[in-house]
């Protein structure tokens, strides 16, 4: 039924809907790859644990190096789409390196560039998100959104298993992987065409300095835990290479990374309703403590069906910090969305850079040792959050437009 905000479906803004489904194809393509990425990587490329730690810390920087530029154009030309559509371009077309080549410095440059377009479509997409989403049901809209960017990471790998139980575990069949992997991708560019924008209010005449000293106090104390965090959230390949280590093969580690997106798509729609009546501070912190059990659960664990309920736990925490966090900085920054969303991208993202290259070392020592640094780190993040309570004028924010 129409609204004065536009026509809604389930609950959410048909937008909503429509950027989800874009989120969906290109997370079943890039997620087909990534199920199988780490292990591919290590085990038929050669490469080591070491190098796999400095691709996916440089591939980490790569998805938040553009943000703070993309954040910024985007809010100083009032425009979303363009900036929106032009990264998952890129994305689509960095694809087509693993079709030419499957080197080592081959992949490397995949995993970086894929993520650069992931980058710059971030912000932009985000802000237009939230425009569109009533203040009221933002969380539960940005976890409906979540809830498809995950279904397409559910189907991705479950099409990886199916892919490689067919045809085997060797070149060949990977190889097939990647061109099937492009198809949706290019899909999902197609579908983002169709989609109306939603400009924001234009800030012409600032310049990336003027535009930071704009940003509200809360959103900076916020920066404080987030990036304090940052530093414990390693990449996702170490889980993957920590359920190997325990006896998972290729095809089914595949399948447990289909089962954390199939926890993020049930969870992130009631978790962002939770967040929407009790608080998204609550939710914050609440995401941290859960990183905190999963990584200590990840150095005890022994018997696969720990490892199959860690997964679960970290599709809980997944749902909580890249839905409700983007929704939080929403609310507490209205007036600058992407430039605030960019920023918090490319901080997290640069200290996302030193926590994977910081795993990879770590891992070579013991593979406990990169959890037991992450579980530190949450608590710490946990306590400057109570600290510093970003979210003490969240009331006020989230009504504001």
């Amino acid at each position: 039924m129409p609204t004065d905000r536009g026509p809604t479906k389930f609950g959410v803004h048909v937008d909503v809907l429509k950027l989800g489904v874009v989120s969906l194809l290109t997370d079943l393509s890039s997620e087909m790859l990534f199920a199988v990425f780490a292990v591919f990587f290590t085990g038929v490329a050669g490469a080591s644990a070491a190098v796999l730690g400095l691709v996916e810390g440089v591939a980490d920087f790569s998805a938040s190096s553009l943000d703070v530029l993309a954040g910024w154009l985007s809010d100083r030309s009032g425009q979303r789409k363009v900036f929106a559509l032009a990264g998952y371009g890129f994305s689509t077309l960095a694809k087509g390196i693993v079709l030419l080549t499957t080197s080592i410095a081959g992949l490397g440059a995949f995993r970086v560039v894929e993520r650069l377009g992931k980058s710059f479509r971030g912000p932009p997409r985000d802000a237009w998100l939230a425009a569109v989403a009533d203040p009221a049901t933002r969380g539960f809209s940005f976890g409906v959104h979540k809830a498809l960017d995950k279904a397409g990471a559910v189907a991705g790998p479950l099409l990886a298993y199916g892919i490689l139980s067919w045809l085997g575990e060797d070149a060949r069949s990977y190889r097939m992987l990647f061109r099937i992997a492009l198809i949706p991708a290019m899909v999902s560019v197609a579908v983002l065409c169709l989609v109306k924008d939603r400009p924001g209010t234009p800030h012409r005449r600032e310049n990336p300095r003027k535009t930071w000293h704009a940003l509200s106090g809360d959103f900076k104390r916020y920066l404080v835990p987030a990036g304090l965090f940052a530093l414990g959230y390693f990449s996702f390949a170490f889980l993957l290479l920590r359920a190997h280590s325990a006896g998972f093969a290729a095809r089914d580690i595949a399948l447990l990374y289909a089962l954390f997106n199939a926890a993020s798509v049930v969870s992130a729609p009631l978790i962002g309703q939770i967040g929407d009546r009790w608080g998204r501070g609550r939710i914050i912190t609440a995401g941290y403590l859960t990183y905190l059990f999963m990584s200590l659960g990840f150095v005890w664990a022994v018997a696969k069906w720990q490892i199959v309920a860690l997964f679960v736990l970290y599709g809980l925490f997944y749902s909580i910090d890249e839905a409700q966090s983007k929704a939080f900085i929403a609310d507490v920054e209205p007036a600058r969305r992407a430039a605030a969303i960019g920023v918090y991208n490319f901080v997290t993202g640069c200290l996302y850079v030193l926590a994977s290259v910081m795993a990879g070392a770590l891992w070579t020592l013991h593979p406990a040792s990169p959890f037991l640094l992450a579980a530190g780190v949450s608590a710490a993040s946990m306590v400057a959050f109570a600290i510093l309570r970003p979210d003490v004028h969240r009331a006020a924010a989230s009504v504001a437009e």
